[in-house]
């Protein structure tokens, strides 16, 4: 680890010496030249966002550091004058040319922005350039004086087609036009796009958006524009003569399916198809029959042909063709482990069947196997740490219900999950044994970014065949060392359990969701445990155990309630720079049959993805500061959890990112354990135990994937003893507030 920290420390070092270099750029910058330092945007009114402008700048100065330092330009500024040595075109690849301001791009930028100016209604618009010269560096301002805008004070329609008339007259109230809207060209395109899709709906398969034009006509000394949409008859230039839209239908439908690599069940084909003959023809028949396919493992690509019968016919036939995919995957997946310096290895091998009754059914099997060579436990057997479990889970592609007619479930996109797994944890200290199976829901209605998940059904069963004398003696049996929640999560236990996710993103990628601008995500979860055994229990006037458990073959159950809120953004501020926040909110609560929350349930803080300045569960809950090395992996665990993260992120060169943190957070606990002082939680008192951390990460950016480097340090530690632990930030120990992290993937 300290070697770690000493080339983590080393690097960032070396990045923010090289940021802060001061290599000459003026022999890249030729005579009457200017590096363009800064370009911006200012505007005479605060009703235009100058934010909104800046995609018509052509031009931009080179990328800084969290928008300070030019560094990406210092690979390329320090490279020798030989272009051609293998070294030096490996700077000039890494490294960012010096931008030199250039004329021509600098007017078409004010073109492009006077016109998009204009087109939001400031008919009268202009946008003049300012430069200013410092030595080499040349600071260029745009400048837009908007004056007046325009607005429109009539509205009339010529539509010379009367059924599409009848139509648009029967959903006039989507209209994106009204009186008194201000003139703008941009609403105008959108009114057109949105006729555009509605006929398309409507069976006017040859109709595009071009048919419709506008006429603006001003008065003089007025801001006042009359308009009028012109929709023209159907014409082309093969056929010039104006004549009324047609209206298509469907034909015939078919299917071809490439059937080399298995096949599907016609019901399954019937199913995905969204587009009937008689039916009149909509694009969103063709989009939903697209998304339908999709969503079918078994099926790798869909194309879906439409063709007029002939000529003068308003009938359309429709030809899909299916390509499957192959039927069977094998995968094996090695990892190495090292747990205190305990090293060990796994093994996983994965089966996948993705039509395995034709009808798109996907079988996963998985079995692994872990082993980990465990030293220096005083008073256990000469036993190493062994776990091998066995999985099978079958995912149905469509809404398995009873009361859900077969056309619902088809057109709710849903699938349908049944799983199975058992695991076995043979320790020098105890076994365990856990089996688990579940019934779940996934849904997300086509065009829609929001994801539900319901859990009708998880069973979970956690069984303890062998415990050691000497951790039963010394934790679970000892009465001046008993640990009522490490007791309770080394019992027989039952979980059956329900529940509700609802996941939702305006990103349209990964990559977006990670760098998008203004994107962001909400994810929100509820659980709750036991409630239908105990209402069971009750009725029925079952007897209790000793330790006032109601209990099912013999096994006392969980009954709890959770819920989670999660809830992130990025802001992009230009190509290489953004900052993303997150906010993140859980609570459970053990309840009626539990006192304690399943170990599993449980929520701890500090790692990777948490207050990086902490080790994982390593922080909390609330001011409680752990004693015992062993057993503080389960008191350091608690029933309400607050994350909150700040994170600024730029590019660095070639696939380097760099980022720098600021997080917050803790856990608590609802009740008062004896074995975890300090660590309940108080309206009044809560925020003083916020636990605050920073940093500075690095990371090698794959597009695919991301491994990530961070480094954070303990700024306000809750566990304090003194002053100078309470505030770290201000005593300062590398050693005792450092914590190094690796993780695949962003934070947040």
């Amino acid at each position: 680890m300290r070697r770690f920290t000493r080339i983590f420390s080393l690097l960032i070092a070396t990045v923010f010496l090289l940021a802060l270099s001061g290599c000459g750029v003026s022999r890249f910058i030729p005579e009457g030249e200017y590096l363009l330092d800064k370009v911006a945007i200012k505007c005479d009114s605060q009703a235009i966002s100058t934010a909104s402008l800046q995609g018509f700048v052509r031009q931009h100065p080179n990328s800084r550091w969290f928008t300070l330092w030019r560094a990406p330009m210092l690979p390329y500024m320090i490279m020798g004058n030989d272009t051609t040595k293998r070294f030096n075109k490996f700077l000039m690849r890494i490294g960012e040319k010096p931008v030199i301001c250039d004329t021509t791009e600098t007017e078409r930028t004010r073109q492009r922005m006077e016109s998009a100016v204009r087109n939001m209604g400031y008919l009268d618009a202009e946008v003049e350039t300012r430069k200013d010269v410092k030595k080499k560096n040349l600071k260029l301002t745009y400048q837009v004086h908007p004056r007046q805008r325009y607005t429109v004070s009539s509205i009339r329609y010529d539509i010379r087609d009367s059924a599409i008339a009848l139509v648009l007259d029967s959903l006039k109230a989507d209209t994106k036009l009204y009186e008194g809207m201000p003139f703008d060209a941009n609403v105008l395109d959108q009114e057109r796009s949105r006729i555009n899709k509605l006929l398309h709906n409507h069976g006017y398969y040859r109709f595009n958006r071009e048919f419709i034009t506008y006429k603006a006509d001003t008065i003089s000394g007025s801001t006042d524009v009359n308009l009028v949409m012109h929709l023209a008859p159907y014409a082309t230039i093969q056929d010039p003569e104006p004549k009324p839209h047609r209206q298509y239908r469907i034909g015939s439908v078919t299917c071809n399916v490439d059937t080399l690599r298995g096949s599907l069940r016609p019901k399954v084909i019937g199913q995905a198809t969204r587009i009937h003959e008689g039916n009149l023809y909509r694009e969103q028949d063709l989009q939903s029959t697209y998304e339908a396919f999709g969503r079918l493992g078994a099926v790798m690509s869909t194309n879906v042909r439409i063709n007029e019968q002939e000529e003068d016919s308003t009938l359309l036939d429709c030809n899909i063709h299916i390509t499957n995919n192959k039927p069977h995957s094998v995968s094996m997946e090695v990892e190495g482990t090292n747990t205190a310096g305990d090293l060990g290895a796994a093994v996983a091998a994965s089966y996948q069947n993705r039509n395995l009754f034709k009808g798109s059914e996907m079988l996963m099997l998985k079995l692994r196997g872990a082993y980990e060579n465990v030293r220096g436990l005083e008073g256990y057997d000469d036993q190493d740490y062994i776990e091998y479990s066995a999985e099978a889970r079958l995912t149905f592609p469509d809404f398995k219900f009873p009361f859900f007619s077969a056309e619902r479930r088809a057109n709710m996109g849903a699938t349908s999950e049944v799983s199975l797994m058992y695991d076995s944890q043979n320790r020098p200290e105890f076994h365990r044994r856990v089996v688990t199976g579940a019934w779940r829901y996934k849904w997300k209605k086509p065009g829609q970014r929001m994801l539900h998940r319901v859990d009708l059904l998880d069973l979970n069963y956690v069984y303890m065949p062998w415990i050691s004398e000497t951790f039963r003696r010394e934790y679970l049996d000892d009465p001046s060392n008993r640990n009522a929640i490490l007791r309770y999560n080394y019992e027989n236990l039952f979980i059956m359990k329900a529940g509700y996710q609802l996941s939702f993103t305006n990103a349209k990628s990964s990559m977006d969701q990670q760098y998008g601008s203004n994107a962001y995500s909400i994810r929100f979860n509820i659980e709750s445990s036991g409630n239908l055994l105990y209402g069971i229990s009750n009725a029925l006037r079952s007897q209790k155990d000793n330790q006032g458990h109601y209990n099912i073959f013999n096994i006392a159950y969980a009954q709890y309630a959770k819920g989670d809120f999660d809830f992130s953004r990025s802001f992009r501020f230009d190509s290489r720079n953004s900052l993303a926040v997150h906010f993140g909110l859980g609570i459970a609560y053990p309840y009626g049959n539990s006192t304690i929350l399943p170990y599993e349930k449980r929520y701890f803080s500090g790692g990777a993805n948490s207050v990086r300045g902490w080790s994982v569960r390593g922080l909390g809950p609330g001011s409680f500061k752990g004693t015992d090395g062993r057993i503080d992996f389960i008191n350091q665990t608690g029933d309400v959890k607050l994350d909150m993260n700040m994170e600024y992120r730029t590019h660095m060169f070639w696939k380097l990112d760099g980022a720098v943190f600021l997080d917050a957070g803790n856990i608590w606990t609802i009740r008062n354990y004896a074995d975890q002082p300090g660590g309940q939680f108080h309206f009044d008192t809560f925020w003083r135990q916020i636990a605050v951390a920073y940093g500075v990460g690095l990371r090698l950016n794959f597009t695919y994937f991301i491994l990530r480097l961070d480094g954070g340090m303990k700024a306000i530690n809750p566990a304090y003893t003194d002053a100078r632990h309470h505030y770290p930030i201000i005593h300062p120990n590398f050693k005792r507030d450092f914590s190094l992290h690796f993780a695949v993937g962003l934070p947040f």
